[in-house]
């Protein structure tokens, strides 16, 4: 392919992907209140007036409109075109990574569920179950199905082991389940032994937060979502490094 055809095919995958990451939005703002995601339509949350289809327009709209709602003039989170822009990114680098693969749809919209957990999770400090399965099931569509259920079963197994053990010896819940279908898809997405690395360097990225934020702590998915990420998008150079510290 062409240089030309390259940056339009990535121009495309980026609109695809603020796509999603307005839908994200919906799911960010009514999942954890308990509203359906589908019915009724986007409506201002101050006026309550609902939106044209104009006013809907991933980041555009937010720039026209200036950061606030046509009808009442209430400002209008930033949140809104970030995590949309975040969503194109997300998408396009995974293009540049895997190419455009058949799968690609599948595993960009499972870290684009990855986001949406994680926004929840800094908010409310909970990551709710529909969303989590969906990363999840998304995360195993791929030329591989069967090894990614493997390391699928094996990181989440691995995990709730752990969790089930730290549990005995502190004598309280030492990790959610939650934690457990993350590390699932994790282990779909990276397998072994890269899946390993992805824990290591979540703990790492926790690590400052966690003794600035200690009395109040800090959610962990966001953690282990950025690390599968970096890790998924240097995965060689994950597993060089894991061979370095192993080997020497």
């Amino acid at each position: 392919m062409n240089e030309t055809l390259l940056t339009e095919i990535a121009l495309i995958v980026f609109i695809f992907g603020i796509m999603i990451g307005s839908f994200l939005n919906v799911v960010i703002y009514r999942i954890p209140k308990g509203e359906s995601i589908a019915f009724p339509a986007s409506k201002c949350q101050s006026c309550q007036t609902p939106l044209r289809w104009w006013h809907n327009i991933p980041i555009f709209s937010w720039l026209f409109l200036r950061g606030q709602c046509a009808f009442c003039k209430e400002k209008i989170s930033a949140q809104y075109p970030t995590v949309e822009f975040i969503t194109g990114i997300i998408f396009v680098a995974l293009y540049a990574k895997v190419g455009l693969v058949w799968y690609l749809p599948f595993v960009a919209t499972s870290f684009a569920a990855l986001l949406a957990l994680v926004m929840i999770d800094f908010k409310y400090m909970a990551v709710p179950d529909s969303i989590n399965f969906v990363a999840l099931a998304l995360a195993l569509v791929q030329p591989e199905f069967i090894n990614a259920l493997i390391h699928a079963v094996l990181a989440a197994g691995g995990l709730y082991l752990i969790g089930l053990l730290a549990a005995l010896i502190a004598r309280k819940q030492a990790m959610g389940g939650a934690d457990v279908i993350v590390a699932g898809t994790m282990g779909a997405l990276l397998g072994f032994p890269n899946f390993f690395v992805a824990i290591f360097l979540s703990a790492i990225l926790a690590m400052i937060p966690s003794l600035i934020n200690r009395e109040n702590g800090v959610p962990f998915v966001p953690f282990l979502a950025l690390a599968t990420f970096i890790v998924y998008l240097y995965d060689t150079q994950a597993t060089q490094l894991l061979e370095r510290l192993i080997y020497g």
